[in-house]
């Protein structure tokens, strides 16, 4: 039996490299998957490359209130339960030493990395079937301190704490909750970063990266789905209120 066969899935930041590759593998274990991001040509494009007649997508900011409201209220029209959140979606910012980040660019970050994280779990839980799973997006950033990234470190790192309290109050219910901790992805948030850190020697940045990560590399987002899927399936059934880190020992001490 597939892992995820005749679960609902929602997938949020579902037409970024993790959230998309993510769906492909859900798709293949069975679920029928929400993908709700900004852009809706993106979306188009996730859906058609995924080619499958049991995945939709909406268009929502996970920051407004009304639009989580909506993307929720689409997928129990469309597939009448949902069973799995990936709550996925968030933004990088820049580069730049506390004293000189632009105040509007933290409030975005905080907006959309905490925020847009607190409202989704808000509105799915009522929704969600017991026993489901919750998965929340941070990073390493969300259990170490990066110089320059004062906003996106913040917002991982607030996280957990949102995590943390959501695993008690969902456990009533057996809905389980965890965040994930990735290293560097190799994908376009990362090119963002390293451009930002030095524009014209993004080569050279990943190079400093990826000397600080014991494995020698960033992860590729197969490596992070794959820790997804664990999570949301029956293979994690007793596993709650935890930080899964997947950071090729970037926190090892």
């Amino acid at each position: 039996m597939k892992k995820l066969e005749d679960k609902v899935a929602i997938i949020t930041g579902g037409s970024g490299s993790i959230g998309k590759i993510t769906a492909k593998i859900f798709l293949e274990e069975g679920a029928k998957v929400m993908l709700v991001d900004l852009s809706e040509n993106s979306l188009k494009d996730a859906v058609q490359e995924l080619n499958s007649e049991h995945i939709k997508y909406c268009v929502a900011d996970v920051s407004n209130t009304a639009e989580v409201e909506h993307y929720v209220a689409e997928t129990i029209k469309l597939f009448g339960k949902i069973d799995v959140f990936f709550n996925n979606a968030g933004i990088e910012g820049i580069v730049k030493p506390i004293e000189y980040y632009p105040e509007d660019i933290f409030d975005k970050i905080i907006s959309v990395n905490v925020k847009g994280v607190w409202l989704g779990n808000k509105y799915v839980l009522p929704q969600m079937n017991d026993g489901g799973s919750i998965i929340i997006t941070s990073s390493v950033a969300g259990i170490l301190g990066f110089a320059g990234l004062s906003a996106y470190v913040t917002s991982k790192h607030a996280v957990v704490g949102i995590m943390r309290t959501m695993a008690l109050e969902a456990s009533s219910r057996k809905i389980r909750v965890n965040t994930i901790h990735p290293s560097p992805v190799n994908n376009r948030m990362m090119r963002s970063i390293e451009e930002s850190s030095s524009a014209g020697h993004g080569d050279e940045i990943r190079k400093q990266f990826e000397a600080a990560i014991p494995l020698g590399r960033y992860a590729e987002p197969i490596e992070i789905a794959k820790l997804v899927l664990f999570l949301a399936s029956e293979d994690s059934k007793f596993i709650t209120g935890t930080t899964q880190i997947i950071d090729g020992g970037m926190s090892a001490e």
